[in-house]
């Protein structure tokens, strides 16, 4: 018997040892990936760059000196829109992977929230109702703060009917989003039914999502949320990690349950909020990214929630690249990229969730 039990104790610590040098070579790998696709994504385009045209069109654009092709290329087009793409993918691949952790199902994504149907209700309502009023670059940023302010909105109905005076239910709150989600959706149609062809076309983009708007004050918000979100969130890593067992163990383990609740209700929404605002909807990233990187590593959260960073700034990062490449000089929604990627995984999924570290 005392045999046996040092045998299980050996095994199970040899598991950790190899998962954790598993987990750390993946970050490693992630790591070293993201540079080199955001160098891919810089020299590709309707226009080829070299690594040499590259360099010194950020040189020129950091010191401001001679304005050739090049760098207005990379410095004014490209290199605003692919680090845009790295910190939306980053927030959206952290963001599911702490809400998979919050309602402990591999198949929740961060719009069970509400937070993105009500982000495009919001731009929509801007687009229908500012008409040919909004032109320009006045239209993005009134279309992105009508998609924060909406998405907010919706966000904060979710939570106020999903809490009692018991606390935060967290399946309350996946059937408050999934009501939210679809009277946002059918409001939505009700604008899409008195707009016209133009403003279609404009909700219809949205929806689809895309870097095309991206510049330097957008790629500053988005850095400023992103920093402030990718520094926050793994601070929950050991609430999250006990929520898998339960919402009494993590309780008795010492967490604050509804506190840790709201905080990560608070930060996803604040960080898929400002990403809907900024480049519209962009499908699957927050599903997908994280249960591909469980499968690598494990469930937890300590090494899931950067490694999720990672992966979807990745996944962003070459989904924008192919979405200018694919039927260059036409430019595709990098809503379609993601989706077409992501639907195959997701039924893959769907058929195989029973094998990973979580279970509905």
């Amino acid at each position: 018997m005392q045999a046996s039990r040092h045998v299980r104790a050996w095994t199970i610590k040899q598991a950790g040892y190899h998962r954790r040098r598993r987990s750390r070579l993946l970050l490693a790998i992630l790591a070293i990936a993201l540079p080199l696709c955001i160098l891919l994504g810089l020299a590709n385009g309707a226009v080829s760059l070299d690594t040499k045209e590259i360099f010194s069109g950020i040189s020129n654009t950091l010191t401001g000196s001679a304005q050739d092709q090049a760098t207005l290329i990379v410095g004014q087009i490209r290199l605003p829109r692919v680090l845009l793409a790295a910190l939306m993918g980053a927030i959206l691949g952290m963001s599911g992977a702490a809400m998979q952790g919050l309602f402990r199902n591999p198949l929740a994504d961060p719009s069970l929230i509400g937070v993105t149907a009500g982000a495009s209700l919001g731009a929509a309502l801007v687009i229908v109702l500012g008409g040919n009023l909004l032109q320009g670059y006045t239209a993005l940023t009134a279309v992105s703060i009508g998609a924060f302010a909406g998405g907010a909105v919706a966000v904060v109905f979710v939570y106020r009917l999903a809490t009692s005076s018991n606390g935060t239910s967290v399946a309350t709150m996946l059937l408050a989003g999934i009501a939210i989600t679809a009277l946002a959706g059918a409001l939505g149609s009700l604008l899409e039914f008195y707009a016209d062809n133009a403003m279609l076309r404009r909700i219809s983009l949205w929806k689809m999502g895309g870097m095309d708007g991206a510049n330097y004050p957008r790629l500053l918000v988005a850095t400023v949320v992103g920093t402030v979100l990718l520094l926050t969130l793994p601070r929950y890593s050991s609430a999250l990690n006990a929520l898998l067992l339960g919402e009494s163990e993590a309780r008795h383990l010492g967490v604050n349950v509804d506190s840790a609740k709201v905080a990560l209700i608070t930060w996803v929404a604040l960080g898929v909020g400002t990403s809907v605002a900024l480049v519209g909807t962009i499908a699957f990233v927050g599903l997908v990214v994280p249960h591909i990187v469980r499968m690598l590593v494990g469930p937890d959260h300590k090494v899931l929630l950067p490694a999720s960073a990672l992966a979807g700034a990745i996944l962003l990062v070459v989904a924008d690249t192919l979405s200018r490449v694919v039927m260059a000089p036409t430019e595709l929604p990098v809503g379609i990229i993601t989706a077409i990627v992501g639907v195959p995984f997701f039924i893959s999924l769907l058929r195989q969730r029973h094998h990973y570290g979580m279970q509905s």
